[in-house]
């Protein structure tokens, strides 16, 4: 493989100096992405690639989010590529988590959104999630539980339940996004939310509530007085 041009060692060497004295604000977004790319693949000019995977996904939170598939059908997204992406999406998460675990998640509410905001908002297929919480309201599990329309086929109640029971869950919170971008809750939501309140009523499990997540911010169907 040939050797990086001197050219392309000055212009990472600038990047690099940049990023070091004056932080990741001093960085555009494809900037970032092409740094990160060069890690991954350090012995090729990875600025073209990432101007076009932030065209391909319409932006920064789009492409973190994006499947691998979807990624490496990109042209030159290899293995590296991919990998380097999604592991940088996993730090973020993994630093919101536990920023939204500190705390009560009822006192700290808006740390609990930014996170799942950040998991869901710009994935493309629907994905229903539950927040496991202790006596204390504090995070112990998040966990998916299906991935596709919420109905009956996707939440049985009863296996939200028994998990709760088999964790010593005191309360959960369901969560799940709108790939259209827009949070409103439809019926089914409402009912299923209903019948998981009604089931957990029966074992002592509160349900806090539901929320929605998209593009276009997120519902709480306890605020929306929906439940």
């Amino acid at each position: 493989m040939d050797a990086p041009s001197p050219d392309y060692i000055g212009h990472r060497s600038r990047l690099r100096e940049r990023l070091i004295s004056g932080g990741g604000d001093t960085l555009l977004d494809h900037e970032l992405i092409e740094y990160l790319l060069m890690l991954a693949v350090p012995r090729r000019d990875t600025k073209a690639l990432a101007k076009r995977l932030l065209a391909e996904f319409g932006g920064m939170a789009e492409l973190l989010a994006a499947d691998a598939g979807s990624i490496a059908r990109v042209k030159d997204a290899g293995d590296g590529v991919v990998a380097a992406i999604k592991i940088a999406q996993a730090v973020a998460l993994r630093v919101l988590q536990a920023e939204a675990s500190a705390q009560p998640v009822l006192a700290n509410w808006q740390a609990l959104i930014d996170y799942l905001t950040a998991r869901l908002a710009h994935q493309t297929i629907e994905s229903v999630r539950v927040l496991h919480l202790n006596t204390r309201n504090i995070l112990i599990r998040d966990e998916e539980m299906s991935r596709g329309s919420i109905d009956e086929s996707a939440v049985y109640v009863r296996e939200v339940i028994r998990r709760a029971i088999e964790l010593g869950s005191a309360a959960l919170i369901l969560v799940h996004n709108h790939p259209s971008g827009d949070p409103a809750p439809s019926r089914a939501d409402i009912d299923i939310t209903r019948n998981v309140i009604e089931a957990g009523k029966r074992m002592g499990i509160a349900v806090h509530d539901h929320l929605i997540i998209g593009r276009g911010g997120h519902a709480s169907l306890r605020s929306m007085g929906l439940i």
